[in-house]
């Protein structure tokens, strides 16, 4: 029995997420239905998290096992022969027998980009929140760097989220400015769900002047009474990497 790791990027416009569900198409779904064409036999994959409805991934990790033998190429050439335009295998090797996606991943890397343009661009509509208000960016800064180390991030997630701790450590948060696009890193050893972008939210609201950073401290601290920002949507959501041992 080998287990193969994947390396996988896709555009996450057309799927309900990554993992399979009832009402519509997952990226979990299209690869296994690929998988099973080449191996001859069902399979199932384990990927190193979810992502959600409209966010992509140039960095995805996900396992399998098989006992055929097959050549690596058939797992990357093979199967981005079968994929779909908006889903491609990046890299396909052998891993260890005990390998696992999930439980051995390290950390992630999350970035969540604003287009900051004057005028909307139809290009950058489905990788990007357009944000057309101007934005205090030192204030946003200031707010990123509160964000790092280990907090209670209870009120940075939304309804639905089942983890037994909601305790997390940010190992970084910055600012990137490409042109028109500011990005927003987020590297962390572990997210509840919809957290980064809620922290994107919260982050622009304090750049709008809506949020104060005596606000944003007090919903680290778990003050009753505060909110934090607006859930930013989806397509502004990349999972960059998955980091490992």
């Amino acid at each position: 029995m080998k287990t193969i790791r994947l390396t996988i990027e896709y555009d996450g416009t057309a799927y309900v997420g990554w993992q399979i569900q009832a009402n519509g198409t997952a990226v979990q779904q299209v690869l296994e239905e690929a998988l099973t064409k080449i191996l001859g036999h069902a399979v199932r994959i384990t990927s190193s998290g979810r992502t959600d409805a409209g966010v992509h991934a140039r960095g995805m990790v996900a396992h399998f096992r098989t006992e055929r033998e097959l050549p690596m190429s058939a797992y990357r050439e093979g199967l981005n022969c079968l994929l779909p335009a908006d889903i491609a295998v990046r890299t396909a090797v052998e891993a260890a027998d005990d390998f696992h996606a999930r439980f051995d991943a390290r950390g992630k890397w999350y970035r969540y980009s604003l287009l900051t343009a004057p005028v909307r661009s139809p290009l950058a509509a489905r990788f990007s929140w357009y944000v057309p208000r101007p934005l205090d960016e030192e204030r946003m800064r200031q707010g990123a760097e509160m964000l790092v180390g280990r907090h209670d991030f209870a009120a940075f997630r939304t309804s639905g989220c089942d983890a037994l701790t909601t305790v997390r450590e940010m190992r970084s948060v910055e600012l990137v400015r490409e042109g028109e696009l500011l990005h927003i890193d987020v590297r962390g050893t572990a997210f509840l769900r919809n957290m980064v972008r809620i922290m994107a939210g919260t982050l622009v609201e304090i750049g709008w002047g809506k949020l104060s950073l005596d606000e944003l401290a007090g919903l680290l601290r778990g003050e009753p009474g505060l909110r934090p920002g607006r859930t930013a949507p989806p397509q502004g959501l990349c999972l960059m990497e998955v980091r490992y041992e």
